[in-house]
C-alpha cells in the first residue's frame, strides 16, 4: 500500500464528545513518495468560534458563515482515504474528531491503518528539541508557512513523514529487527514499513562505516584517538593582545562585537591566580562574558604547563553553551589545537551491555517503556557520548533508563567486549587525554568527597555559578532517603516467584530448593514492604501532629519539619526509632539471603557474570538504605548535621522524604578541596553584597591568606537602561494583611502590563502567593490580550514555559524559586521585572533554622551572617533578569518597601548597579513608566 493520506483539522476545542466541531479540514495525498494531491475547505459548524481559536488559526466566525456544512462534505472528505494510510500529528485527536463527524452524519467512520507523526518523530528523531509540529518543521528546515491553518499543517506533516521514511530507511538491519519486536505497542501501524525495510537491509551488501554491530544492537562507532599535542611559545600578553585588541580575532570572527575591558581584565587575573598559586572570587557583572574570559586563560595554562584545567557549572545549559558556542569559537580565535572533554556521573551514560540484556526480557512492555526503548535504539546509532541528557525521555521512561545507566554495572572485565564499548569509559579516555574537562558541580563534589577518584587529576580548577557550591556540596556530603525510592528498588528486586531482578537471576539455573532460603526470602520481603510502609506512614504522622506547631512549606509545596532526637516527643518519637531499627534488621536479612544465594551458585560455577552483577548491586543497595537510616536515626554523627522530613501535604499518606547536610561546609571545603588544590577560581556574577566577598568566603571556607578577589563591572549602562521603582501605598504584609498585598500586586501587574505590553516577568518568593495572584488575575486580566503563564500551574518545563512566554507578543510570566536565576530573555521580549517580596528564606526553613542556631552558638547574628546576605545575592539574581544586552531597557518593580523602609534596605540598593530609583505612590510610579517607556 503506497498511498498516504496525510489529514489536519482546526476545530472549535479539544473534546467532539462536548460538541466541539470541525471548522477546517486540510488534506494531503502522497504515492510513490511524491506528493499528488491537496484538498482543503472550510466548514460551518453552526456555533461561534472561540476567540482563542480565532487568535490561533486567524478564522473568524465571517469566514466560514456561507461554508459548507460538514454534513455536506462527509462522503467526499470519506471517499479521499480510500486503501490509504491515514497520517496526522497526534493520530487521536484529528481521527477521533474526524470519525465522530463521521458517525454523527450517517457516514461509516474510518477503519484506515495509521501511522502518527509525533510518535514516529519520538523514535527516529530522538535528539530533537520538542515535538510540536513546529519545533519538528525548524528542526528539519521545512517551510512553514502558515502554522495552524490546514492545508499548510498538513503539508508540512507530509514532508516531515517523508523525512520520517527515508530516516527510517537508514537504519541499521539490527535497529529494524529490535523495532519489530517492539512494534505492537505502538499506537502506529509500523509493521508493513518495518518488514519492507527489514527485508532490504537483510540482503543488503553496503554497509554503514560508522555503524558497529554487537550481540544483536547496532550502534555509532565511536574512536577516542590520541593527538599529539601542540606546544605553545607566545607570552600570555601577546596571547591576550592577539585575541583582544583592535583588529585582533575576536573582532575578525565574532559579528557585532564590542570590546568589553572586564572581559580581558578577568581573564588577567585568572592567569595571576594560577602563576601564583591562589585562589579567587571574581564577581563578573552580567555581561562581562565571563565565559570567554575564564576559558581563554584556562586553556592557555593547560597547553603551557602540560597539565589539564578543570571547569565546573551548576546547569547543564551553561556546559552545553560552552562546549557548542565558546569553545569552537575559541578555537577558531587561537593558532593551536587544544581539546576539551565533558565528563559527568556514571548516571548520565548508558550502559550497552545492561540495555541489550534489557531487550532480551521476555517482560510485556507497557506504551511508555516501548517508546523509551525504541527512542534509545534509535539514539545509539547517532550518539557520540552516550549520554542520557541528549534526549528527552517519557516520563516514566527514566525509571527504565535508571536500570540500563552504566551506574548500576558491576565489575567490568577491561578485556571484555562491553568496556571497549562503554560510553563512560570513552569519556574518561577523553577527559585523560583532553586539556579542558567540562563537568558539574555535582560531579566535583561527589570527587571531593570520595578521595579524587572520579576526575582525572587536576590541580586547577574554575567553577562557574560558584553561588551554589555551597548547596551542591552540602547535599553530596549529606543524604536523601524517601518511600518512593525505597518500594521501588524493592519491587525490582521482587519475590523469588515474580519476573523480577531476583526472580530472572532463579530462573536460569537448577538448584536445590532445601539448600536456598527461598520461601524465607519470600517472607522476609513481604515484611520488609511493610515496615517501610508503616515507617514512612508514622513519619508522615508525626509531622501531621508537629506542623501544628512548627510549620514550613518549601518552594515545592511540601511541608517541611526539623527533627532533633533530643527534643522529639520522646513517647512517640522513641517508636519511630525502634520501627528504624527493626526495618535494618529485616534488611540485613535480605542481603544475608542474597550473599547466600551468590555464594551457592558461585560454588557450582555456573552464575554469569551479569547475574552476579546483578546479586551484587542488589546488596550494594539495600546495604545504602541501611546506612542512611543509620545516619538519620540511629546514630550521632561526628559533624553536626541537619536533619528534616518533607511530607506532600495532599499526598498519599507515606509521600515522604528524608534528608540529612552538614550544619556547616566551610571546615569541610577548607580541608578538602582549597588545601588540595593549587589555585580554585571561583566566579558568578552575584558573589558579593555591598562589594564584599565576606560572606561566601566565610561559607566556602576559603583561606583568608591564599586568595584574591575582584569585581569586574558591567559594561551595560545601568543608569540609562533600568528604573527601578518601588510604591510606598501597598499593605503592609506583617500585619496579616496578605489578600490585600496580593490584590495590590495584581493592580499593579495589570497597570504595568498595559504600558509594557505584556513582556512581564513576575518573581515570587512562594508558590502560595503565586498561586493567589494568577486565580486573581484570572478572572480580572483580558484573557483574549495577554496569555499568562505560571510555574507550577501551567504544564511543562522551566525552559518551555519560558519558550511559551517568547512566542506569544503580549505574555505575562509568573514564576517562583528556579526563576530567579539562570533564565535569559534578551531584548523586547522583557520590558519589565517585577519582584513581589524580597527573597528572604522563612525562618522556620530548616537548614535556615539550623544554620542559625549554628551561628548564634558561636556568638554570631544569624541574620546578618546568613539571612540577609542570602538574600541579597538572590535579589541580585533576579535582578540580572532584566538586562542581558546593552540595548535592552526596562522596568525594575519591587513591591517589597523595605527595600527604602528598613535599616537593612540599602544592603539590597547598594549591592546592584547604581540605577535611578522612585519610591512615590503607585499611581505616580504608573505615570512615571508610560513617560519612560
Amino acid at each position: 500500500m503506497e498511498k498516504y493520506v496525510i489529514i489536519d483539522l482546526e476545530t472549535t476545542g479539544q473534546t467532539p464528545s462536548k460538541d466541539d466541531k470541525i471548522i477546517e479540514v486540510g488534506i494531503v495525498v502522497i504515492e510513490n513518495n511524491k506528493i499528488t494531491d491537496h484538498y482543503s475547505t472550510l466548514l460551518n459548524p453552526s456555533m461561534p468560534i472561540p476567540p482563542f481559536i480565532s487568535n490561533l488559526t486567524g478564522i473568524v466566525d465571517k469566514d466560514v458563515e456561507d461554508a459548507p456544512t460538514f454534513k455536506e462534505k462527509a462522503n467526499e472528505i470519506n471517499d479521499i482515504f480510500r486503501d490509504g494510510y491515514l497520517i496526522a500529528h497526534n493520530v487521536p485527536f484529528d481521527l477521533g474528531f474526524l470519525n465522530t463527524e463521521l458517525a454523527n452524519n450517517g457516514v461509516h467512520p474510518l477503519s484506515n491503518p495509521v501511522l502518527d507523526t509525533v510518535e514516529l518523530s519520538r523514535i527516529l528523531y530522538p535528539k530533537a528539541p520538542g515535538y510540536k509540529l513546529g519545533q519538528l518543521a525548524e528542526f528539519l528546515n521545512i517551510h512553514h508557512n502558515e502554522p495552524h491553518r490546514a492545508l499548510s499543517d498538513a503539508y508540512v506533516t507530509a514532508k516531515l513523514f517523508l523525512n520520517l521514511k527515508e530516516k527510517l530507511d537508514s537504519l541499521p538491519f539490527e535497529t529494524i529487527n529490535q523495532l519489530l519486536k517492539l512494534e505492537k505497542t505502538f499506537k502506529s501501524d509500523l509493521y508493513p514499513l518495518l518488514k519492507e525495510r527489514y527485508e532490504k537491509s537483510a540482503f543488503s551488501t553496503v554497509e554503514n562505516e560508522n555503524i558497529v554491530s554487537y550481540s544483536g544492537l547496532a550502534f555509532r562507532h565511536i574512536e577516542v584517538v590520541k593527538e599529539k599535542q601542540d606546544s605553545i611559545e607566545v607570552s600570555y600578553g601577546d596571547y591576550l593582545d592577539s585575541i583582544y585588541e583592535k583588529d585582533g580575532s575576536m573582532q575578525q570572527h565574532m559579528k557585532n562585537y564590542e570590546k568589553r575591558n572586564g572581559q580581558r581584565e578577568m581573564s588577567e587575573a585568572i592567569f595571576d591566580a594560577f602563576q601564583i598559586h591562589k585562589h579567587a572570587l571574581l564577581e563578573a557583572e552580567t555581561g562581562t562574558g565571563k565565559s570567554l574570559a575564564y576559558l581563554i586563560p584556562a586553556i592557555y595554562d593547560a597547553k603551557k604547563t602540560k597539565r589539564r584545567t578543570v571547569i565546573s557549572t551548576h546547569t547543564t545549559q551553561l556546559q552545553a553553551q560552552l562546549l557548542e558556542e565558546e569553545i569552537p569559537l575559541i578555537q577558531k580565535l587561537v593558532d593551536f589545537e587544544f581539546k576539551a572533554a565533558l565528563l559527568k556521573g556514571k548516571s548520565h551514560y548508558i550502559s550497552l551491555e545492561k540495555f541489550e540484556r534489557s531487550l532480551d526480557s521476555d517482560q510485556q512492555d507497557n506504551y511508555d517503556m516501548a517508546l523509551t526503548k525504541a527512542m534509545i535504539l534509535v539514539w545509539i546509532t547517532e550518539t557520540e557520548t552516550g549520554d542520557i541528557d541528549e534526549i528527552h525521555l517519557p516520563s516514566s521512561g527514566y525509571l527504565f533508563y535508571r536500570k540500563v545507566s552504566t551506574d548500576t554495572e558491576g565489575y567490568i572485565d577491561p578485556y571484555s567486549p562491553w568496556f571497549s564499548h562503554s560510553y563512560y569509559q570513552k569519556a574518561r579516555k577523553r577527559a585523560q587525554q583532553a586539556d579542558i574537562i567540562i563537568t558539574n558541580h555535582a560531579l566535583l563534589c561527589t570527587d571531593m568527597f570520595n578521595d579524587y577518584q572520579f576526575l582525572p587529576s587536576y590541580d586547577k580548577v574554575i567553577v562557574d555559578e560558584a553561588h551554589h557550591l555551597e548547596e551542591t556540596a552540602s547535599r553530596h556530603y549529606g543524604l536523601k532517603l524517601d518511600y518512593i525510592n525505597m518500594q521501588f528498588i524493592l519491587n525490582q528486586i521482587g519475590s523469588t516467584t515474580e519476573a523480577k531482578s531476583l526472580g530472572k537471576v532463579l530462573s536460569k539455573y537448577s538448584f536445590d530448593k532445601e539448600q536456598l532460603s527461598l520461601e524465607k526470602w519470600d517472607t522476609i520481603f513481604v515484611d520488609t514492604k511493610y515496615e517501610v510502609d508503616d515507617l514512612f506512614r508514622s513519619l508522615f504522622q508525626y509531622v501531621v501532629d508537629q506542623q501544628k506547631k512548627n510549620k514550613s512549606l518549601s518552594d515545592i509545596g511540601r511541608t517541611q519539619y526539623r527533627f532533633e532526637t533530643e527534643k522529639e516527643d520522646p513517647k512517640k518519637w522513641n517508636t519511630i526509632e525502634e520501627m528504624a531499627t527493626r526495618l535494618t534488621f529485616y534488611l540485613r536479612d535480605l542481603i544475608h539471603i542474597l550473599a547466600e544465594i551468590e555464594q551457592y551458585f558461585e560454588k557450582k560455577e555456573v552464575l554469569n557474570k551479569f547475574d552476579k552483577d546483578e546479586l551484587k548491586v542488589n546488596i550494594e543497595l539495600l546495604q545504602s538504605f541501611i546506612d542512611r537510616i543509620e545516619k538519620l536515626f540511629l546514630i550521632e554523627e561526628s559533624i553536626e548535621q541537619v536533619r528534616w522530613i518533607e511530607i506532600e501535604t495532599y499526598g498519599s499518606r507515606n509521600a515522604v522524604y528524608l534528608y540529612s547536610e552538614p550544619t556547616d561546609m566551610s571546615q569541610l571545603l577548607a580541608n578538602d578541596f582549597f588545601t588540595r588544590k593549587q589555585s580554585v577560581i571561583l566566579t558568578s556574577a552575584t558573589l558579593t553584597m555591598r562589594n564584599s566577598f565576606t560572606f561566601i568566603q566565610n561559607r566556602l571556607g576559603l583561606p583568608e591568606e591564599s586568595f584574591i578577589a575582584k569585581n569586574i563591572n558591567s559594561p551595560f549602562l545601568y543608569d540609562e537602561q533600568v528604573q527601578l521603582m518601588i510604591p510606598d501605598d501597598f499593605p503592609d504584609i506583617k500585619y496579616g494583611n496578605l489578600d490585600d498585598f496580593v490584590y495590590a500586586t495584581c493592580e499593579a501587574i495589570l497597570s504595568l502590563a498595559e504600558i509594557t505590553n505584556g513582556r512581564m516577568l513576575v518573581l515570587f518568593t512562594s508558590y502560595d502567593m503565586l498561586r493567589k495572584s494568577y486565580r486573581l488575575l484570572r478572572e480580572t486580566i483580558d484573557l483574549d490580550k495577554y496569555v499568562l503563564i505560571a510555574q507550577g500551574i501551567s504544564s511543562g518545563s522551566r525552559t518551555r514555559l519560558k519558550k511559551n512566554f517568547q512566542t506569544f507578543d503580549e505574555a505575562i510570566l509568573l514564576g517562583t524559586s528556579s526563576f530567579w536565576e539562570g533564565v535569559d530573555i534578551p531584548g523586547d521580549d522583557l520590558s519589565c521585572l517585577m519582584i513581589v517580596r524580597l527573597p528572604f528564606q522563612p525562618p522556620d526553613h530548616p537548614i535556615y533554622e539550623a544554620k542559625s542556631n549554628y551561628l548564634k552558638e558561636a556568638g554570631k547574628n544569624a541574620f546578618f551572617e546568613l539571612s540577609l546576605p542570602n538574600a541579597v545575592i538572590r535579589f541580585k539574581q533576579g535582578f540580572g533578569r532584566l538586562i542581558r544586552s546593552t540595548n535592552d531597557r526596562g522596568i525594575v518593580f519591587v513591591c517589597d518597601a523595605r527595600i527604602i523602609k528598613a535599616r537593612y534596605g540599602k544592603f539590597f540598593t547598594e549591592s546592584i548597579p547604581n540605577v535611578p530609583i522612585t519610591f512615590d505612590s503607585t499611581p505616580e510610579i504608573m505615570k512615571k513608566a508610560e513617560k519612560w517607556f
